[in-house]
């Protein structure tokens, strides 16, 4: 998730999951990694060109560094549309021994990236999102580096692609599928279709299907499972301000009904935990705490703390600020329950997906078509 997911944060969600472990257990006893925390989206194009921002998001701070040498897996998340242009930036990551997984993105639906064709908007195009997985996966075998694919159900309810796609990245050689429940149609709004999870696990036999959407507990990702047979879960919107979910999912695929349920003295050790973490990884107080502001809305949510200490805590602009207004709540207030819980963030209405002129006409590419789509990846920001 772009602005979220970074090293600071990936970090303290795979705290969480180790604490997960039942004491004991062999992965425990042997300091195995536990699930895959996978970077921010980085465009292609702009890996490629070796933009400041770009290296900074496959980059790995000190404290992943130190798990990576003990066998966790550094993920990073690659967009495209121009498959040479993907292909070149696998070959980057893999031959200069930055990652050791792949996750190609199809399943943004924000208009910057389906306008260019690019997201969830892509597998329509049959040969090119065809192109574009085996050109990625081609590029990582000599390294032994496993390309995974995350997308969704499709454009539109009368444009599912799903199906189709999930067999194509199947004969491509992916390590594994994932499918969020929604389409490019439904943004984040209504419920994600776990039918449409449980349809492609009957199609695609050959490689791990992963479930994605409206997991928000440790139970909603064991119904998932128990639903559609899937392999596995994606966790998306449901850790933001909550890196503790992961305690929980751990737990609960070991059959063990532990749970976390942090006050708000714990919740505020996390928050200023992720601060510290943000200033190492940024260099510059400032900036790291302005992009701490939005997380707080996330940590917060349930406690009693007041519209007015929301908002000031989400102006914080130096980590001694931070530290007197965290100082300052009750800190004795045990877990709200339910009302920590649940969706985070906005989850917007449908929307009309923002495509190229013609892009629903077939599901060919032109030369039109193919000259817009290599000049797509300039336009898209950040990564």
């Amino acid at each position: 998730m772009a602005g979220v997911t970074n090293a600071p944060f990936r970090t303290l969600c795979r705290r969480a999951a180790a604490a997960g472990l039942p004491a004991g257990s062999p992965a425990a006893a042997t300091d195995a990694p536990v699930g895959l925390f996978v970077s921010e989206m980085v465009t292609s194009r702009a890996l490629v060109e070796r933009t400041p921002e770009s290296m900074r998001i496959i980059s790995v701070d000190p404290a992943e560094a130190a798990v990576t040498e003990s066998g966790h897996v550094r993920s990073v998340q690659l967009y495209g549309v121009d498959p040479a242009t993907v292909r070149a930036a696998v070959e980057l990551l893999v031959s200069e021994d930055r990652c050791d997984h792949i996750d190609l993105n199809f399943g943004c639906p924000v208009p910057k990236v389906t306008r260019n064709g690019g997201g969830a908007a892509l597998p329509w195009k049959q040969d090119l999102f065809t192109a574009i997985v085996s050109g990625a996966v081609a590029a990582a075998r000599p390294y032994d580096v496993p390309v995974t694919v995350k997308m969704r159900m499709g454009i539109d309810p009368d444009h599912l692609t799903y199906r189709d796609a999930g067999l194509r990245v199947q004969d491509a050689g992916v390590a594994a599928v994932a499918l969020h429940g929604r389409t490019a149609a439904q943004h984040y709004s209504g419920t994600a279709h776990w039918d449409a999870i449980a349809a492609l696990k009957e199609a695609v036999t050959e490689i791990p299907v992963l479930g994605n959407g409206d997991i928000w507990s440790a139970e909603d990702a064991m119904r998932l499972v128990e639903q559609t047979g899937c392999d596995g879960i994606v966790v998306g919107r449901g850790c933001q301000g909550r890196p503790w979910l992961f305690t929980d999912l751990v737990a609960a695929f070991h059959s063990s009904g532990e749970r976390a349920r942090p006050g708000l003295r714990a919740v505020t050790e996390a928050i200023r935990a992720h601060a510290v973490l943000m200033i190492e990884h940024m260099g510059q107080e400032s900036r790291a705490l302005r992009e701490m502001r939005k997380h707080m809305s996330w940590y917060l949510k349930g406690y009693e703390v007041g519209g007015q200490v929301r908002r000031d805590l989400g102006l914080v602009d130096t980590l001694a600020e931070l530290d007197e207004r965290l100082a300052a709540l009750d800190l004795d207030q045990g877990y709200p329950g339910e009302g920590a819980e649940g969706p985070r963030g906005r989850a917007g209405t449908p929307k009309v997906p923002v495509l190229p002129e013609g892009w629903l006409d077939s599901r060919g590419i032109d030369a039109r078509l193919g000259a817009k789509l290599h000049q797509a990846e300039l336009s898209i920001s950040g990564g």
